[in-house]
Formats: structure tokens, sequence, C-alpha cells
């Protein structure tokens, strides 16, 4: 196809100058259109002055030469509608064409990195990575493990032992009496006796409770 559009390798045109040399022409012809069109719209006037004027044979060749450019007219028309599709053609292929060397050269890219990267290479490489990996992991155990005499102790014993230490912590927060802040001192005028403050439920009770802990 490209072949058919472009000719051979030696002989191809540039699609660029190609369309731009379409374009050229496709202005001429239009611009040789309105020429004719002034001329068919003149035609006109005339047999229309010659139809006044009762002269019909000449008015009859103006209708004639009308006629005849407007048969240019549509030749011109159709000359316009095959440059617009060949250079729709030559878009479409230039756009394909370049497609082509786009696919073309990454696809050669995709080679080459294929082949600077070789299965091989790329399994050895994940074999050594793995390697690594389990090497650190058992190196960080080593590390963790206990050693001298930490590496004695009874875990169990050690878990026995610390619940004996929260179990007399809580026992010893329970057997302390609860302190209450000092009552402020009470102003006693002179010559009477100071009388004393009544307790409340509360605090006969928590006395009582004190008492009986401390038997």
């Amino acid at each position: 196809m490209f072949n058919r559009l472009f000719g051979k390798p030696k002989q191809e045109t540039n699609a660029l100058t190609t369309l731009d040399k379409l374009n050229e022409t496709l202005e001429m012809l239009e611009k040789k259109e309105k020429v004719l069109l002034k001329k068919a719209a003149a035609e006109v006037e005339k047999a229309k002055e010659f139809t006044r004027g009762k002269n019909k044979r000449a008015a009859i060749q103006c209708l004639k030469r009308k006629r005849l450019y407007e048969q240019q007219i549509e030749q011109l028309g159709n000359f316009q509608l095959r440059i617009h599709d060949q250079m729709i053609m030559l878009e479409g292929a230039k756009a394909t064409t370049e497609t082509v060397d786009a696919l073309r050269t990454g696809a050669a890219a995709m080679k080459a990195m294929q082949k600077a990267t070789n299965i091989d290479d790329v399994d050895k490489t994940m074999d050594e990575i793995n390697e690594q990996t389990e090497n650190m992991k058992q190196i960080q155990e080593a590390l963790s493990t206990p050693i001298g005499a930490a590496a004695d102790f009874d875990e169990d014993e050690l878990e026995a032992e610390l619940e004996e230490l929260e179990g007399a912590e809580l026992e010893e927060q329970l057997l302390q009496p609860a302190t209450t802040a000092p009552a402020a001192p009470v102003q006693v005028p002179a010559g009477k006796k100071p009388v004393p403050q009544k307790r409340t439920a509360e605090e006969e009770e928590l006395a009582n409770l004190q008492a009986e802990m401390a038997l």
C-alpha cells in the first residue's frame, strides 16, 4: 500500500511536501471556481438586459455561456473532492507510518532490554537476595538469644515471682489506712470548751473498717 502511495523508497516523496502541494492546488481550484461563479452571474445579468431590450437571441447566448461556466464549476468541484480524498489518504498513511515506526522502535528497545537482562541472571539475583535475607534472619535470631547467666533463668519461676510481688503490693494497698486532710482548727471563745465534732456515717464506717484490719 505504501509503495502504491509513495512509490519506491528511492522515489518516495515526503508526505508533508505532498500535502503542501495538494493544498496549493486546492486553493487554486477554489479561486478559479469563484471567478467562474462571478462570470456565470454576470451572464445572467446580461441575459436580463437583453430580455428587457427584446433581444431574445443575445439573451439565449448569455444563458448558454452561463451553462458552460456552470459545467466548469461542477468539474472544479469534482477536482476538489478528489484532492480532499487524496489528502485524507496521505494523512492517514502518514499517521500509520509514524505509528509503525514508533512500534518498531519500542520493539527494538524491548528486545535490547531483554537481551541485556538474561532470565538466568534474574534467577541468580533472586537466589542471592533470598540467601542474604535468610542469613540476616539467622543473625538477628542469634543476637536475640540470651547468653551467659541470663540463659539459665527459668521464665516460669520469674513469672511466679512477679505474681507474688503484685499480690503483696495489692495487699499493702488494702491495709494502708486512708489519709484524711487535717481538720481546720475551730476558734473557741474564751471561757468555753470546744464541742467535739460529730463524725459522719461514712467516717464512722471507715474508722471501724480500719480498726478491724488492724486486728
